[in-house]
């Protein structure tokens, strides 16, 4: 299950997500209509159903507690599954982690970008280092052992050594998960209209492998181009995207995969609202894929983890940009970097599997 929590106190200059910070008013009514749609879409589901939960945003953190536990608690989870949220180290509170905690969370994710103030100042970030700090004090205070740092690299003004500093700060706090995502321009954002600011691809492939050697020297190992965990800590949720895994959209601009066909809320707040209250349509489009682009878009997908994909599949051209194993073809480092152009290159086994 995708929860979308649609609320900012604040846009990034960088953010394309169905996102808005002008909004607050209609949080309660938000938190109300998903209650609603939840109840719905449970009802009659076998109580060991959900496997996974992501509550992202947007800040979910920014609506009260207890009417995000209330949805969690709503859903007829698996033993065993796991419950992540996303937060801003701003909002966190022990007594928010609590409440959240007692709902089955067991799975925070700190929207923690630089740990340089002027880094954090360029990517139209409100937060400080001290927050996050604080933030994961609160988040272990309340018991919740499982900490993801999101980190991203390639803001204006960033040095070296601003990127060093901020995996020697991140790792100290001992997160069990790190996600370290390059900065990219997307098209209507602050970032797109103001081109001094637009990253370089060099300085950015610099930046991954001073990643890669830092996380993985830390003992977190590499097992997604962009993301990075200890033993046992991948995170589960995030893995099912990659395989194609079947997965229910909650909120508005929600996706959804189910059966082979994708499918999408409508993207504003209000227009949920207005569509949960008076029995509206909520659905806003649709796609499914013939079993040749399946098949194709399986291999690109699980190009980028570390299990690889069939040997096969990777055609000459690109093979010195990976490892071979077991019949597996692994991204090597460099592979990393240069994944879309491998992505597009594989060839897909006749009827085969990823």
């Amino acid at each position: 299950m995708y929860i979308h929590i649609p609320f900012c106190s604040r846009r990034c200059d960088y953010c394309a997500f169905a996102t808005w910070d002008d909004r607050g008013e209609l949080i309660s009514s938000y938190m109300a209509a998903l209650k609603s749609q939840t109840r719905s879409h449970v009802a009659g589901w076998e109580e060991d159903r959900v496997t996974s939960v992501f509550v992202g945003g947007g800040t979910p953190s920014l609506v009260p507690a207890r009417d995000l536990a209330e949805v969690i608690s709503l859903l007829p989870l698996a033993p065993g599954a796991e419950v992540s949220v996303e937060c801003n180290p701003d909002d966190v509170t022990v007594e928010s982690m609590r409440i959240l905690a007692g709902a089955g969370v067991e799975r925070i994710s700190l929207g923690v970008q630089s740990m340089v103030d002027h880094v954090l100042v360029g990517l139209g970030r409100s937060h400080t280092p001290e927050n996050v700090a604080s933030a994961v004090a609160a988040v272990r205070a309340a018991g919740i052992e499982r900490l993801n740092l999101d980190l991203i690299y390639g803001g204006a003004g960033e040095t070296p050594a601003d990127w060093n500093e901020t995996l020697v700060r991140a790792l100290a706090l001992e997160p069990s998960h790190v996600s370290a995502y390059a900065l990219t321009v997307e098209a209507g954002t602050p970032l797109a209209s103001d081109p001094a600011r637009h990253p370089d691809d060099d300085d950015q492939a610099d930046k991954y492998v001073m990643a890669d050697e830092m996380l993985t020297g830390a003992g977190l190992a590499n097992y997604e181009v962009s993301n990075w965990a200890r033993p046992g800590e991948q995170c589960r949720h995030n893995l099912l995207y990659w395989v194609q895994g079947e997965y229910l959209g909650l909120g508005c601009a929600a996706h959804s995969h189910i059966d082979g066909r994708r499918f999408w809320s409508v993207r504003t707040p209000e227009r949920f609202i207005a569509a949960v209250t008076e029995g509206g349509e909520l659905e806003a489009g649709s796609e499914t894929l013939d079993e040749e682009a399946r098949e194709l878009e399986r291999l690109q997908l699980a190009l980028r983890l570390a299990t690889g994909v069939p040997a096969e599949t990777v055609p000459v051209e690109v093979r010195h940009l990976v490892d071979v194993e077991g019949g597996r073809a692994v991204l090597t480092r460099e592979g990393r970097l240069m994944a879309n152009e491998v992505a597009v290159r594989l060839v897909p086994r006749s009827g085969g599997t990823s």
